[in-house]
């Protein structure tokens, strides 16, 4: 039956095929959707993340649908947001910015909401948002300039990834791990298996 179900990760996200990976699961096709992630005014950061992963996820069915082959596919979409209390930290694309947000980040909690959406063979959406909590230490002009000159922070939320160099920032963590990576994979297993996603069959077949 697994062969026969195919897989498109709405994304081009490295880090989210990883992930998928750890669980036994490989995407049939990858499908980065290219949308405008601006905040709506007073858009809470988890209302933001779901809208995303839903806007993701339709955007994809639409440029797939009529392809042979493909009309009967999952489709699987997620966002990532990054915020302090309300205010949102998006993907930093200056040197400033992400210098603006890891002093903002620093000795202090934060929130990462991953919003995640699935769209069956039947075309039932399915959505969850999983929040995360995680707290920084006092970070030293030293530890945000050398962390910045790695490069580590382009194209991250918030302007950092905790797989990497920032893991030794975080004092503390609450919920999911695999959240604030980008993809919260107990909740996504989940998602997939309960729509009939066959992923046990999946581990078995290497």
């Amino acid at each position: 039956m697994a062969l026969t179900q195919k897989l498109i990760l709405a994304s081009g996200s490295p880090r989210r095929v990883e992930l998928l990976a750890q669980a036994g699961i490989e995407p049939d096709r990858l499908m980065p959707m290219d949308l405008d992630e601006t905040p709506k005014r007073a858009e809470h950061p988890r209302s933001l993340a779901w809208r995303l992963a839903e806007e993701k996820a339709r955007a994809a069915l639409a440029a797939s649908k009529g392809e042979p082959g493909w009309d009967g596919a999952y489709i699987i979409a997620a966002d990532t947001v990054v915020s302090v209390g309300r205010r949102i930290l998006g993907k930093p694309e200056l040197v400033s910015d992400a210098s603006s947000a890891l002093h903002l980040l620093s000795g202090r909690s934060h929130r990462v909401y991953t919003g995640i959406c699935l769209i069956t063979p039947t075309r039932a959406v399915r959505q969850k948002v999983v929040d995360t909590k995680v707290r920084f230490k006092r970070l030293s002009t030293r530890d945000i300039e050398s962390y910045i000159a790695s490069g580590q922070w382009r194209g991250k939320a918030g302007g950092y990834g905790i797989q990497g160099i920032a893991g030794s920032f975080v004092v503390k963590l609450i919920g999911s791990y695999t959240n604030v990576v980008g993809l919260p994979l107990q909740e996504t297993v989940n998602l997939l298996s309960g729509e009939g996603y066959d992923i046990h069959s999946r581990w078995t077949e290497g």
